[in-house]
């Protein structure tokens, strides 16, 4: 077990302490139902951390729509964070990045056929994904980082922790990253250790699940990231696509990066070259025109020979389009995909239950047994 990634600033546990009042306050006016929780009769799934970014969000999010899509219409329903639009947005194959954000926008060019939503209100987007003239079709509803937005009561609750930023090591907010207590974890239904080493030993299962401290309802499952093909970010200069290892010893990289926890990938591609540089952003940045000078710049520096400028799928809906991309820069992005795999030979047990839950509770499933019933 790591905790690599942690850094707490005790001067302000003071800070902490009072944040801490506020949260709990707030958890036990749900929990004795003060503050009500609103149920759907569709599936809800709710994925998210209480912790401040960095655990893999999307592309868990992402994993569940090829999981779902095979069998039900899914719609995604996020935040949209930073986004220029108010109130409920639903996207089409046009709907510009600054509409519905970048991780929402990235969905949805990667689905097309997935319904994708923003709306903060949580309980008047799934309400408004339900409706008729909306979405009809909907079967399912996955809600993106949404584990604190307890006005929406999930069928499964998913709560993804960091395994180099255990929660059980961290802090509250501001000394730590914790937005909540640890013992938020309790209202979890699947806990998902993410980022863990390809190698990780048996020994480090039995360390973390203890360290978890589940209960018996509770599921316990690992995942790791896997990298897909270099990709150019844009296409049209005719450049193929290639695979990690084509990077060679002597071939430098640039990494360039606007998200929460870019430590890892860091980390991941030193296995094909050491020759690394990393220009790194905070999450969901927006690139300026002098960040793009910084890129070209530091680009330049780096000197002759082989060498590219890597980034992430969420940075690329941010690059594309912008007005400081030249040709330089277009041929010189390559984009890096993400996925994550279950470990422990978990996979199809993570899967059967999934979609188990969503073919029981399903509205076509309700209606039916509603049907059944009335014959009875």
């Amino acid at each position: 077990m790591e905790n690599d990634l942690i850094k707490i600033n005790k001067w302000l546990y003071p800070f902490s302490f009072l944040y801490g009042i506020g949260v709990n306050l707030r958890n036990q006016l749900f929990d004795l139902n003060i503050l009500r929780s609103q149920s759907f009769d569709v599936p809800v799934i709710c994925i998210g951390n209480i912790t401040v970014g960095g655990t893999g969000k999307t592309p868990h999010t992402e994993y569940l729509i090829k999981l779902l899509q095979k069998e039900f219409q899914v719609a995604v329903l996020s935040r949209g964070y930073k986004r220029k639009s108010k109130g409920f947005v639903l996207a089409t194959p046009d709907t510009p990045m600054e509409q519905i954000g970048d991780e929402p926008f990235q969905m949805k060019q990667k689905h097309p056929q997935v319904h994708v939503a923003v709306d903060a209100d949580r309980r008047r987007g799934i309400a408004r994904l339900c409706e008729p003239g909306i979405t009809p079709e909907v079967e399912v509803v996955l809600l993106d980082d949404a584990y604190q937005h307890r006005y929406v009561k999930p069928g499964i609750n998913i709560l993804l922790v960091d395994y180099h930023r255990m929660i059980g090591e961290d802090a509250l907010l501001p000394a730590g990253r914790l937005r909540e207590p640890e013992r938020g974890k309790n209202r979890a239904n699947i806990v998902i250790v993410t980022k863990c080493p390809h190698d990780i030993k048996p020994m480090d299962y039995r360390i973390i699940s203890k360290h978890m401290d589940l209960y018996p309802y509770q599921k316990l499952y690992f995942s790791t990231l896997t990298y897909g093909q270099l990709t150019p970010l844009c296409p049209n200069n005719g450049l193929p696509a290639r695979p990690l290892e084509s990077l060679g010893k002597d071939e430098k990289v640039l990494l360039l990066t606007g998200i929460a926890s870019p430590d890892q990938l860091k980390i991941d591609l030193r296995e094909y070259t050491q020759h690394i540089e990393a220009i790194s952003f905070p999450d969901h940045h927006n690139f300026s025109n002098k960040d793009m000078e910084t890129v070209r710049r530091r680009f330049g520096q780096m000197g002759e020979g082989k060498k590219i400028i890597v980034t992430t799928e969420k940075d690329a809906t941010r690059l594309l389009g912008h007005p400081q991309l030249d040709e330089e820069l277009k041929t010189a992005i390559y984009v890096l995909p993400v996925e994550i795999n279950i470990l422990q030979g978990q996979q199809e047990s993570f899967n059967k239950y999934i979609t188990g839950y969503v073919r029981a509770n399903s509205r076509n499933s309700i209606l039916h047994q509603s049907k059944d019933a009335h014959r009875s």
